[in-house]
């Protein structure tokens, strides 16, 4: 038989399930940290949430973002966002609502619009009410809810009732998981942080599906073996791969976070941030959870049998 490249030793047997109590209360600890934050700090919102000014520029040569930025950060306007959009001569610039009413807004636009210099053409100014973000952030929980839901359908469809539960917990273990980068830590939310947490989950069920694979698959295998050792196998086996495959990932979201510039690192970190909670809750949070669900060979058959019947029926 040939086996695929292995990181780790072929008899890996490291007790992830006699050690799920310390893994249960670091998860507890961290899901507390992030809801204090939350509760007590609030979130850094973003322009897209709070609402502000829009303005569309096309510059006569390829936009120098950097020293664009560098000019409209001299203004001291409040917090700010520029990127470059459709082509090289497409900027959007994005700025906090300003005091002074609607004539404020119009001076900010002015001394954006002088700071930028010759060769630089304003051709569109929007103002974004905060109804708009309040929408924004609507539209973002629904997303992320309705994601898990699917979610829970597909795992409780392909397995049963057990793993789709303990998956979805792993899923929402995930999420706050990245949250406590803007909640503890207070870096700006917006959209690019819905973007993020909807990442973080697809990536985290994936390999959630992978040991959940392997455990149903030693169901069947090790029919009279203990539910601890049996999941501690599954776990084991599937640790190269799941370490493989998230380092691999990491080492193409560091070279972003380095290499991309600061826009592509305000996004690539969250990821980061995803990635690293998913690994940990798939290997450590997922599948210990089945443990304390009492998963055995007879609910497992159970379940299936009944899907089995009433897919004829």
């Amino acid at each position: 038989m040939i086996h695929g490249i292995s990181f780790l030793p072929q008899h890996t047997n490291v007790p992830f399930i006699k050690g799920r109590y310390l893994t249960y209360t670091l998860s507890v600890l961290m899901i507390l940290a992030v809801f204090i934050a939350y509760f007590t700090k609030g979130l850094n919102y973003g322009i897209d949430f709070k609402g502000g000014i829009m303005m569309e520029f096309k510059t006569t040569q390829p936009a120098d973002i950097a020293t664009m930025r560098h000019q409209i950060n001299q203004l001291g306007l409040g917090e700010f966002s520029l990127q470059e959009y459709g082509s090289p001569h497409d900027v959007l610039v994005r700025l906090e609502h300003q005091p002074g009413g609607e004539k404020g807004q119009v001076a900010a636009v002015d001394k954006v619009k002088t700071s930028l210099g010759a060769g630089v053409d304003l051709r569109r100014v929007e103002s974004v009410g905060p109804k708009v973000g309040e929408e924004l952030i609507s539209n973002g929980i629904q997303a992320i809810l309705w994601g898990l839901l699917a979610m829970l359908v597909y795992i409780w469809l392909r397995f049963e009732w057990q793993f789709g539960l303990c998956a979805i917990l792993a899923l929402v273990h995930d999420a706050i998981g990245v949250m406590a980068l803007y909640t503890i830590f207070g870096f700006e939310f917006n959209t690019t942080a819905i973007v993020a947490i909807l990442t973080t989950i697809g990536y985290s069920i994936n390999d959630t599906v992978v040991i959940y694979d392997r455990v149903r698959e030693n169901l069947r295998r090790f029919k009279k073996k203990p539910l601890e050792e049996l999941l501690n196998l599954s776990i084991n086996e599937t640790l190269s791969r799941t370490i493989l495959t998230s380092g691999s990932t990491l080492l193409a979201l560091f070279a972003l976070y380095f290499f991309g510039g600061e826009v592509i690192a305000t996004y690539s970190l969250p990821l980061i941030i995803g990635v690293i909670v998913g690994t940990y809750s798939s290997i450590c949070f997922a599948g210990p959870l089945l443990h304390s669900f009492n998963l055995t060979l007879e609910t497992s058959e159970e379940a299936k049998e009944g899907n089995a019947s009433n897919a004829q029926k």
